[in-house]
């Protein structure tokens, strides 16, 4: 059979039609495969601001300060009212700049007597100066987005854990302490004392080589950082990819599914330093960084480490995201 012109282009719209519905169908039904096989409790948002709220009135939570101190006990309480197995993880970390931090990870287990567990985490301290702001880079600030945002998140997910008999894997939930006293904005890094990989993720750094329980490990992990302020984006981050790609798939066709595609943007951006990646590193454990990225910026927006990280950034909407997406990927995993 012979082909005009019209007939040739008309295939090859057919073709380019065909190929692009099979993609979206194989997709489609990826994402279906792996969602919707058990009822999915409902995150509050609502919930998740107020115990983001609470923990920013006790202060910033500057390590070895009295807010530091009473946001400590706050976060070990309430995790163990959810019915959570609690602990904490006590040690001494010295700071670039010749500090010695008290410094507390906790850590809190649901259905402990499963095999499978996934690891969700966030750092619960503040940075001790806004050497970002341009007004006062000594000051302090409240530390909404950075930190307590995921924080509030996890609380909630710990909140519906304990009203919930149908799970069917193991969650362990770390808030890691000490992430925020690296090298302020400029400076020269100083040289490292023996045993410490950086000045920042002090907490993820000691409990990666020295974990709560013997042998302990986990299928997979997920760090939250700045998760919280309005119109956030999350990129798919170079260390998650690294170590963890198919976490990442597994996270961000979730949300794509249930309509936060706004929110996780399928696209590849550099690495960076965070919590995820000494417990890559060491705990090898998978884990990936849930973490705000601003176009034209980079990395944690034009707010970071400044005075206006405060309760005005959080949204509402942004902690739906996050949440909804972390319980769906929770409640669908397989034992």
């Amino acid at each position: 059979m012979r082909f005009n012109r019209y007939h040739k282009q008309s295939l090859l719209w057919l073709f380019i039609f065909l190929t692009v519905f099979s993609t979206c169908t194989i997709e489609k039904d990826k994402v279906t495969e792996q969602t919707i096989k058990v009822d999915v409790p409902a995150f509050n948002p609502d919930s998740a601001y107020f115990f983001i709220d609470r923990l920013v009135k006790f202060g910033p939570r500057i390590p070895n300060s009295e807010a530091h101190h009473f946001a400590e006990d706050y976060l070990f309480n309430q995790l163990s009212i959810s019915g959570a197995s609690v602990t904490k993880q006590e040690f001494v970390a010295a700071t670039f700049d010749n500090q010695k931090l008290d410094l507390s990870n906790i850590i809190a287990s649901f259905n402990t007597k499963a095999s499978k567990r996934i690891l969700l985490a966030a750092h619960w301290d503040t940075r001790p100066f806004a050497d970002k702001d341009t007004q006062d880079k000594n000051a302090q600030f409240e530390g909404a987005n950075d930190g307590a945002s995921g924080v509030g998140i996890l609380l909630e997910v710990a909140r519906i854990l304990s009203q919930q008999d149908s799970l069917s894997i193991g969650i362990d939930i770390i808030l890691f302490d000490g992430e925020d006293w690296g090298e302020r904005e400029g400076d020269q890094k100083s040289d490292l004392p023996e045993g410490l990989d950086s000045w920042w993720c002090l907490g993820s750094q000691y409990w990666s080589k020295n974990k709560h329980k013997k042998n302990y490990t986990a299928s997979y992990g997920i760090l939250l950082d700045m998760v919280g302020a309005r119109r956030s984006q999350f990129f798919r981050e170079g260390e998650s990819m690294k170590y963890a790609p198919k976490v990442v798939d597994k996270v961000w066709s979730m949300a794509n599914h249930l309509g936060y595609s706004d929110y996780f943007v399928k696209q590849n951006v550099p690495s960076i330093i965070d919590d995820h990646l000494y417990v890559n590193q060491f705990a090898k454990i998978p884990m990936i960084d849930i973490v705000h990225y601003q176009t034209g910026i980079g990395f944690f927006g034009e707010y970071h480490h400044s005075t206006k990280d405060n309760m005005s950034l959080i949204s509402k909407e942004t902690l739906m995201a996050v949440g909804t997406t972390l319980l769906y990927i929770i409640y669908n995993e397989e034992p």
